[in-house]
């Protein structure tokens, strides 16, 4: 089907509510088509309840959302002919073999059988599953089945493909063969919104990046953009006395005007560093107050210091509840 704008993804306001637990809280998105969009977030920051709005899986309960111009409720079923959605788990049938699965999918989407089987070859051969096509999957790895699933979501290659965490569980080989695929789909034509919890993810694939917290967007960007808003570089420390730590952020926070962040690594500090020349100062600060260094570099910033910057904690935290989708709230 032709798509008429070119906004991808348009949101605003979305809210879900599960009981006394607000999923997502307000969030906004902008997904420009023919791009990559991440979206960054631990375990229960609403991005797989974000995820099922747009896709027509869950109705919000306040906001709104288009698909290239489709309003998501009022034109449900234009919009899901425009989309594939690839899950946390498997939507495969475990009773059946990797090439009866992908050809039972492309029946489904109107393949002919010729046509299926050309496929489900082409996408076991480029997900690696090639040897394994004919094997029960009771017999397969977490990671195969995972493969498997993201081969069936891109039988059609819709305009718009949402991978909820599509690399979870894979290995770094298996990752970056993904990552290859995904490049591939946008090179072809596709858009691409992703939720990931592997910030080198979102860093090497998204054009522009949200970043998710407690059901709200925190920040949005580029990865660039998002870096620099924690400063051009930043300070990291390993205090030799792990005891020194809320002195030494006391320090920071006097001499370099900017709050550290403490690592749950005994005795580590990351400080963003807006002004370098005020460095000496900081160095001079902490021999006077007998505050000793057993490291000192500086890197510039990563995806993991914004997050811990805008968040207080690091994107695998697990302070935050997971999401719970109430089966009764999905509508076909």
């Amino acid at each position: 089907m032709a798509t008429n704008s070119d906004w991808a993804v348009e949101a605003h306001g979305l809210v879900k509510v599960f009981g006394e637990n607000r999923a997502v809280d307000g969030v906004d998105l902008s997904v420009r088509a023919g791009t990559v969009y991440g979206v960054l977030g631990p375990n229960g920051a609403g991005k797989s309840t974000t995820i099922s709005m747009l896709a027509t899986l869950l109705r919000p309960d306040a906001g709104s959302a288009t698909i290239f111009g489709h309003d998501v409720q009022r034109e449900a079923q234009i919009v899901r002919q425009l989309i594939g959605v690839t899950a946390q788990f498997a939507s495969v049938d475990e009773k059946l073999s990797a090439t009866e699965n992908l050809i039972i999918f492309s029946r489904l989407l109107g393949l002919s059988r010729s046509q299926a089987r050309r496929k489900s070859a082409a996408l076991l051969d480029e997900f690696g599953l090639t040897e394994a096509a004919t094997r029960p999957l009771a017999k397969f790895s977490g990671g195969m089945r995972r493969r498997l699933d993201l081969a069936a979501s891109l039988i059609a290659q819709p305009p718009l493909i949402f991978l909820d965490e599509p690399t979870t569980g894979l290995d770094p080989r298996t990752r970056s063969q993904m990552w290859d695929t995904i490049r591939r789909l946008v090179n072809e034509g596709s858009t691409v919104l992703l939720t990931t919890q592997y910030l080198e993810e979102a860093d090497q694939l998204a054009d522009r990046i949200a970043v998710i917290d407690t059901g709200r967007v925190v920040a949005e960007g580029t990865a660039e953009e998002l870096k620099a808003s924690v400063g051009e570089s930043s300070l990291q420390l390993r205090l030799a006395d792990g005891g020194d730590v809320d002195e030494a952020r006391r320090v920071i926070r006097e001499t370099l005007g900017v709050d550290a962040v403490i690592s749950p690594e005994a005795g580590r500090i990351t400080a963003p560093m807006a002004d370098p020349d005020r460095v000496t100062d900081l160095f001079i600060r902490f021999r006077e107050t007998g505050i000793r260094l057993s490291e000192m570099s500086v890197q510039k910033p990563t995806l993991d210091e914004v997050f811990l910057t805008l968040t207080g904690h690091g994107v695998d935290s697990d302070s935050v509840a997971a999401e719970t989708i109430q089966k009764e709230e999905v509508h076909a």
